[in-house]
């Protein structure tokens, strides 16, 4: 147990008895569980199966490097950190490290983990994991896949979080990793 639970929250927990795939796509895998509560409770429940995420706080001093690019399900050009899925056999600082190169043609001299979340703990089985990125290096060549179109440029860090919850940002993990990096840097 860690300082958050005690001996007493083990009767919240739930059990999985068992998992059936209803849907899968190329981006996640829609399970339904049967779960069985300490009291005895059963109930069927959706959850989104999907890789982990990396995203990867670009830090050049009084600047944060960031991307723009397309999101689908917004419907709208989004400003956020670099970041992606992390493949399969994948360690989570090798494919942060990979997203901001690919994105932005950057290398950075040191990195550092800030945190791992779930997106949505109540639907979602994933992770993402939150990196810093200092001593940046630039190649000056982005590496994008063949349906990624990315805008990359420099924003000064206060314009950055007076931002967080405009439309250009509405990106809700770029701000729980923004937490993270002050967090961080207190």
């Amino acid at each position: 147990m860690d300082k958050y639970f005690t001996q007493e929250d083990e009767k919240l927990k739930w059990e999985t008895e068992n998992k059936k795939t209803i849907l899968s796509t190329v981006v996640f895998d829609v399970t339904s569980q049967h779960c069985k509560s300490a009291q005895g409770v059963q109930g069927d429940y959706i959850v989104c199966d999907a890789r982990d995420w990396a995203m990867i706080i670009p830090d050049s001093g009084s600047t944060f490097l960031m991307v723009k690019q397309w999101r689908h399900g917004e419907k709208a050009l989004s400003v956020e950190f670099p970041g992606g899925v992390i493949e399969k056999g994948e360690d989570p600082e090798k494919a942060a490290l990979r997203e901001l190169e690919e994105e932005t043609g950057c290398i950075p001299g040191k990195i550092t983990k800030l945190g791992t979340l779930n997106p949505n703990p109540a639907l979602f089985s994933n992770h993402m994991h939150v990196f810093l990125a200092e001593d940046l290096h630039f190649t000056g060549k982005q590496s994008l896949d063949e349906d990624e179109y990315i805008n990359c440029f420099e924003m000064d860090k206060d314009e950055v979080l007076q931002g967080m919850g405009t439309p250009a940002f509405s990106h809700a993990l770029m701000t729980a990793a923004l937490c993270l990096y002050f967090k961080y840097k207190k």
